[in-house]
């Protein structure tokens, strides 16, 4: 393999630009992008040599082809899951994939698909990376299919790229944490996917210590919090794994990370970010109007947005509901009227079984229906509901389809002209200050 690949790119010059061309995804050959000697991909095509330890074992797009569920079969033979999203509206297309780090959860949430399998094992960061390789190739068929005008439902542009990895998942990441952070910085790697700071995401149910040493090595990373209970004692009945952490912990590594000190002191990451936590709507004491307050009191002055998702029946011991969407925003209003960006998580995949954990155990059960959906998805087919403090105090209910990282790119927008400004004005004083002298 060495030998051969040393014959094909001989050139210094040839190997220079390769290794300095960022991987991003596999693409498509309308863009004529090789990132290796063109003769050495066609020895690699030879067959003879496996390029990746992993395959797609099965695939399932929704009805609306905006997700694509994929059962990725690891070296060993275990599986598991990765879901590939498409966003497209009127300000634009992305797509995002979230990965497992691990075969199965040790954390035994009650309502969670995957817990139900227990842990088999850790991912290493190459088979991470590997959804990330086998979803670009999905999505580079597909710009090749538009190019022939066989895909007319789907934006032509912009979705050949993955522009954000979630680690949401099978798995905890932050109990498999070298080789998530392995992963983590060869997304970020310019010369390799080079992903935008703030597109990769990590969340975790909650491992303080961790958490913190997350913070200290990358915090470029995004970090999102499993929550589900407004306190101690309502989460410990429903994350086992609650008992270890107290939540006033995890508030307080949470809003850690987003100050963002490197390891030697020094400010990496230069605005501040939103936190996000994720709080499943699930029948019961956790999703009382009284726990709405004392979610949003818990959030309140914080630099958090406020993710709750809507909860499908599972595989799970327990039977369990999600409330009616009339309650959910009467949830959501309280939330936001202590001045916290809360959203009502949209649906998708929910044809395709496509959240943590169900393929997987579908797949292990030998069932091949897909009526069933799962925590990643909500029963209510609609956009995302978002309200905050200020459509709360003009009486009326603002229903806002839009994308938050939009919202974040607005006001950075905002923040660099303003810091132009001050700065002309600065100069222009000085120069006048001079004049007089």
């Amino acid at each position: 393999f060495v030998k051969e690949y040393n014959v094909h790119s001989s050139n210094e010059d040839h190997y220079q630009r390769v290794s300095n061309g960022p991987l991003k995804n596999k693409v498509s050959k309308r863009k004529k992008k090789l990132q290796l000697p063109h003769a050495f991909l066609e020895f690699l095509a030879t067959g003879e040599f496996c390029t990746l330890s992993s395959t797609v074992h099965e695939a399932r797009t929704s009805s609306d082809g905006a997700t694509t569920k994929l059962a990725v079969k690891l070296h060993d033979g275990e599986l598991v899951e990765s879901v590939l999203m498409r966003h497209i509206n009127k300000g634009g297309c992305r797509a995002t994939l979230c990965v497992s780090s691990q075969v199965g959860c040790a954390m035994g949430c009650s309502f969670c698909a995957t817990a139900t399998m227990g842990i088999k094992g850790n991912l290493n960061a190459g088979e991470i990376l590997e959804q990330m390789v086998l979803a670009g190739r999905i999505l580079a068929a597909e710009d090749e299919a538009r190019e022939n005008e066989e895909l007319s439902n789907l934006s032509p542009k912009k979705l050949s790229l993955i522009r954000n990895v979630v680690f949401m998942g099978m798995g905890e990441p932050l109990n498999n944490y070298n080789n998530v952070v392995g992963a983590c910085k060869a997304l970020l790697d310019r010369k390799r996917w080079n992903l935008a700071q703030g597109h990769v995401t990590v969340s975790t149910v909650g491992v303080v210590p961790k958490m913190r040493q997350l913070t200290a090595e990358m915090p470029e990373i995004s970090m999102a919090l499993s929550l589900h209970a407004p306190n101690q004692e309502m989460r410990t009945q429903i994350v086992p794994s609650a008992a270890v952490y107290k939540i006033e912990e995890l508030i307080d590594a949470l809003d850690g990370h987003m100050v963002a000190n490197s390891a030697d002191g020094g400010l990496t990451v230069i605005r501040r970010r939103r936190a996000m936590i994720e709080y499943v709507m699930l029948e019961g004491e956790t999703s009382t109007l009284e726990a709405a307050h004392q979610l949003g009191k818990l959030c309140e002055n914080r630099h958090f947005f406020v993710n709750l998702i809507p909860y499908n029946p599972t595989d799970v011991e327990d039977k369990l509901s999600c409330p009616s969407e009339e309650h959910m925003k009467k949830f959501q209003r309280i939330v936001s009227s202590y001045g916290c960006y809360c959203f009502i998580r949209r649906t998708m995949g929910a044809d395709i079984a496509g959240a943590c954990g169900q393929l997987v155990v579908q797949e292990d059960k030998g069932k091949t229906e897909t009526s069933v959906g799962d925590i990643e998805d909500g029963p209510f087919q609609k956009n995302i509901t978002y309200e905050n403090r200020n459509t709360r105090k003009t009486g009326g209910e603002n229903k806002v389809d839009r994308d938050f990282e939009g919202l974040d790119k607005t006001i950075w927008t905002l923040s660099v002209l303003t810091s132009i400004a001050a700065g002309s004005f600065l100069i222009c004083s000085a120069m006048l200050l001079k004049n007089r002298r």
